[in-house]
């Protein structure tokens, strides 16, 4: 597996978190009016530039927990409760913007409900806070069996958020990453994953789900235009907005940037959104200006160069 494009991959996830931060919650036509072009600061949260919020905090736990104890739920849901009770990862020392679910989910783990079982798994609990994060075990089971990777997959979603259709969207963003990895472009690769029997669909994506999935895996998702194209914190509208943007653009800024500029959920649909885009471009397609404004970049670095170690060393 090519270093450069899991380092990429794991990079961008904190870019995109970083550069959509400042204006998260803000409309499309905000955006329109005064589009992002690089690192900004402040904006909901008042953080300076450079900050990275829960999506890039999550998925720096989750890639730690993976190089200190495998895949392994347990460990990652307390690295995860570090991070809400101590600020674990986190720019300033505190975490902040915790989603709903994620607040549930962090208080029924210090209550001791088991990782797996911690989730929230109602109908409303469909948000995007277990996809933003879950790139770390996606590209460790790049090569794993499709029904391991579905079963793990699910479980570190199910941390956060329970219900099968959370799940299943980080198990599609896996595939897509999976076929990425191989050095497809974005077009091949998301034809490659539209085009996948249900052998390989089957294991992750919840029969009752796919109704919900339509519109991305029918495979024209890049013909719709913009304006049909939903940037919320509704997973399924992050899933298909990260793969539109990814499909639309030709170098990491801008697609990143086009993520970004979309307006609501920013720094999430710019995680989700970068996490793919690193895997394309590498590391060397990210602006190193955006890397050195990044909070605690020598630590973020050192820990991704780590993961990039263990991915590579375990599946060379």
């Amino acid at each position: 597996m090519e270093r450069n494009r899991v380092l990429g991959g794991i990079l961008g996830v904190v870019i995109g978190d970083a550069l959509g931060l400042p204006v998260q919650f803000e409309s499309r036509e905000q955006r329109r009016r005064r589009p992002v072009r690089g690192m900004e600061g402040w904006g909901v949260f008042n953080m300076p530039p450079g900050s990275i919020s829960d999506d890039g905090s999550l998925t720096l736990c989750l890639a730690e927990s993976i190089c200190e104890a495998g895949l392994n739920p347990q460990d990652a849901a307390e690295r995860f409760l570090r991070w809400y009770q101590e600020g674990h990862w986190t720019p300033l020392g505190y975490a902040y913007d915790i989603g709903g679910s994620t607040a549930r989910a962090m208080e029924r783990l210090r209550r001791g409900i088991p990782a797996v079982e911690a989730g929230p798994a109602g109908e409303n609990d469909n948000g995007n806070g277990s996809l933003m994060r879950i790139l770390p075990a996606a590209l460790y089971l790049a090569k794993a069996d499709v029904k391991d990777l579905a079963q793990v997959i699910w479980d570190m979603s199910r941390i956060t958020h329970g219900h099968p259709r959370a799940c299943s969207a980080c198990y599609i963003y896996a595939l897509l990453a999976r076929e990425l990895l191989t050095g497809m472009s974005p077009d091949e690769a998301y034809h490659r994953l539209c085009s996948q029997p249900d052998v390989i669909l089957r294991p992750g994506i919840d029969a009752k789900e796919r109704p919900h999935f339509q519109r991305i895996l029918a495979g024209n998702l890049e013909q719709l235009p913009e304006s049909e194209i939903r940037s919320s914190g509704y997973v399924v509208d992050t899933l298909e907005a990260a793969i539109w943007c990814l499909l639309k653009y030709n170098d990491f800024s801008s697609t990143l940037l086009a993520a970004v500029n979309m307006g609501d959920d920013t720094d999430t649909v710019g995680a989700v959104t970068g996490g793919l885009a690193g895997i394309v471009y590498g590391r060397e397609g990210i602006p190193d200006e955006w890397l050195e404004v990044l909070i605690k970049g020598d630590e973020i670095m050192e820990l991704a160069n780590r993961f990039v170690d263990v991915i590579c060393g375990e599946h060379s």
